[in-house]
């Protein structure tokens, strides 16, 4: 069983930054592929950005490639969302999940990010 705990949400102007972390319990983190999901109001929940296991592929979403950056930790057990030149349209809750053999098995509680324009 993995627990994740993400972090780093709040109020940010547009073209601002914040960063995102996802701390997760469990002694086989590193052996899991990552992502981050997001969901606004009246929305479907949507990817934005994944991780192999090894971190060495990453994938995005094309409305935020260029601007968002995920990494990990796996010393740490934590994986990261970097989010420079937020816009408005950024605005959702964010969700922290992972999982293995293609499948995203466990998610966090996810944290609000707000980008005022």
């Amino acid at each position: 069983q993995v627990q994740l705990v993400e972090s780093g949400g709040g109020l940010v102007q547009a073209g601002g930054s914040l960063r995102l972390s996802c701390a997760a319990s469990g002694r086989t983190f590193s052996s899991y592929a990552m992502g981050w999901f997001r969901q606004a109001p009246g929305k479907e929940r949507e990817f934005v950005a994944g991780i192999s296991w090894s971190g060495g592929r990453t994938y995005y979403a094309d409305s935020v490639k260029g601007r968002f950056t995920i990494s990990r930790d796996n010393a740490k057990n934590t994986v990261y969302l970097q989010m420079n030149s937020l816009k408005p349209e950024d605005t959702a809750v964010y969700y922290c999940t992972g999982g293995v053999g293609g499948t995203y098995d466990y998610w966090g509680q996810g944290t609000q990010v707000t980008v005022s324009s």
